[in-house]
């Protein structure tokens, strides 16, 4: 092989001359990089002896997905991430030098390869394998301490939400209002009233104008975050409560107008606030427990009837069902969840001046989260299990993830599309490969069932919120526990309960059964929200108060 290497400064690339202790080559045993041995535009070619070959590793360094960065080539042993970040910045041509994480077989390389492979015993015979993973250009702060805690609600705080700037925020109780709050001031911003029943689940419009909220009763409002004033009035059409919500993608259509409803009735509905209309999806047979908008434009429904089904939204026709799963299925999450999510928001604060610069911004964003690759889901069931789904290119799952020993509650994806976290009635947390699906973590440290979970806006972090009235903040990389945040206040009314359903993917609602009857059940944590800007973390649960946490 001939390689011509325009420009290229050894030093720059591999650090000082003394860094490494010999040449990078190819497979075939030709110089690549080199050190001392190249200036501009000079092609070189050795032949590898063997007292070279024993100093290096032959490696095969590949994306995400699998797809190789050029041919194999031998590295020094004594490379480390460092060194392998200047090399992948450089075959890639990156402009601006970014950061990645390196992984080998799911585990992430902080070490140089010399000392990895005499820890793990790992073959050099072939060439080994090497993932490298874009991380984001910002770092966010753990959480460790409560910054405010707010009263306000009447009863239990059954859900959260930061609105996709981070700037607000809002909440939903058993109270039958939707409050929004000031988190300036940390004090509450406006009290809206309307529902004639508890307030399950609430959404914010991905352009930020608008706020959806969803009630025990099935009745939908949306609400202007400005004002605390209605849209208008309530959207009547489901016949049970409202399971879940999700906003089309701004990027698809701007300014935001529609959003889908699940509900325990059966269907979901998609809802034009703009004209009052309504598309009723109908053909699931039991309670539609989960409901998400897709990027590419179809919408994703999980049910109690252990299907997920895909539907365009222009007629609301059924386009294709996806079967696995053995029980109740009761969260999805789609890997481009936090760019459908924000819109055209991110870490930097830009404001736009018009909903077409704000559509063309999301839409970029958008493109480069899903590459060259297709969107992918995830399911979690009372089954016990997940299954890893492209749904555009399959009705087959990619991958049954297994390993959770009771019923799995909340699926998430990070915000790079590269893990899963779940959370599971067995007290853990999982991480998951979002990729491939192979299984990475488990964490334990929670004494009760693990109800949500939520990402940091860098991918680093995890926070789960759970039975025993704690928030935990896991560390992605050393796969650790990073922050224990006690703070909730407790409650006990439901112990004696024997067998626990989950209504849907409604946060913090569960209905349990007795020899009296069925009953409601409120967790005692929580909905839990983390910011897209990675600022604050919030809270709510059944003391009633919402918590605000900072790093």
């Amino acid at each position: 092989m001939r390689i011509t290497m325009e420009e290229l400064d050894p030093c720059f690339l591999l650090g000082t001359r003394t860094c490494l202790s010999g040449p990078i080559l190819t497979r075939s045993g030709q110089s690549w990089f080199e050190p001392g041995r190249w200036g501009r535009g000079v092609e070189m070619e050795m032949e590898l002896d063997a007292e070279t070959q024993l100093k290096n590793v032959m490696c095969q360094l590949s994306d995400p997905e699998g797809t190789h960065l050029g041919p194999p080539m031998y590295l020094p042993q004594n490379a480390g991430p460092q060194q392998l970040q200047q090399i992948v910045n450089k075959l890639l041509n990156n402009e601006e030098k970014l950061p990645y994480a390196f992984y080998i077989s799911d585990q992430e390389l902080v070490v140089p390869l010399e000392t990895y492979l005499e820890k793990k015993k790992v073959s050099v015979e072939k060439a080994l394998s090497i993932v490298y993973q874009p991380q984001a250009v910002f770092r966010i702060r753990s959480v460790n301490r409560c910054s405010a805690t707010i009263a306000g609600h009447g009863e239990a705080v059954l859900s959260v939400s930061f609105s996709p700037d981070g700037k607000h925020l809002a909440s939903g109780s058993g109270d039958t209002t939707v409050r929004f709050w000031d988190l300036n001031t940390q004090t509450p911003l406006f009290t809206c009233t309307g529902h004639k029943n508890w307030v399950l689940c609430i959404a914010w419009s991905p352009d930020g104008k608008h706020l959806a909220s969803g009630s025990k009763a099935g009745e939908l409002q949306t609400w202007d975050p400005l004002t605390g004033k209605p849209s208008g009035n309530p959207l009547v059409g489901h016949r049970k409560w409202i399971t879940g919500i999700s906003w089309e993608p701004v990027h698809l259509n701007s300014p935001c107008r529609r959003f889908v409803s699940s509900s325990k009735d059966g269907d979901a509905r998609i809802w034009d606030i703009s004209l009052r209309r309504c598309i009723v999806l109908s053909g699931h047979t039991l309670t539609v427990t989960c409901v998400k908008w897709g990027g590419d434009g179809v919408i994703y429904t999980g049910s109690q009837d252990c299907t997920i089904k895909v539907w365009e939204t222009s007629q609301g026709k059924l386009i294709r069902e996806l079967k696995g799963h053995g029980h109740w299925v009761n969260s999805l999450a789609l890997s481009t969840e936090y760019v459908l999510r924000t819109g055209a928001y991110d870490h930097t604060g830009k404001e736009y001046s018009s909903p077409d610069e704000m559509k063309k911004v999301a839409l970029e964003r958008y493109k480069k989260m899903i590459g060259n690759s297709p969107e992918r889901l995830v399911s979690g069931s009372d089954d016990f299990t997940m299954f890893l789904w492209e749904p555009s290119v399959s009705k087959h799952p990619k991958t049954r993830m297994t390993g959770h020993q009771q019923l799995v509650n909340h699926v998430y994806f990070s915000p790079d599309g590269q893990w899963v976290a779940s959370a599971s009635f067995d007290k853990s947390v999982k991480l998951w490969n979002g990729v491939t699906g192979n299984f990475v973590a488990a964490f334990r440290g929670h004494v009760s069932p693990v109800y949500q979970i939520s990402w940091s806006a860098d991918s680093r972090l995890l926070l789960s919120g759970s039975k025993d009235s704690t928030l935990k903040v896991w560390d992605i990389r050393t796969k650790k526990l990073k922050q224990d945040l006690p703070g909730h206040a407790d409650e006990v009314f439901a112990d004696e309960v024997d067998l626990m359903m989950p209504c849907g993917n409604i946060g913090p609602m569960f209905l349990f059964v007795s020899d009296f009857g069925f009953y409601f059940w409120i967790q005692k944590v929580f909905a839990v929200d983390w910011s897209p800007d990675g600022e604050k973390v919030a809270s709510g649960g059944k003391d009633q108060v919402l918590k605000l946490w900072m790093g």
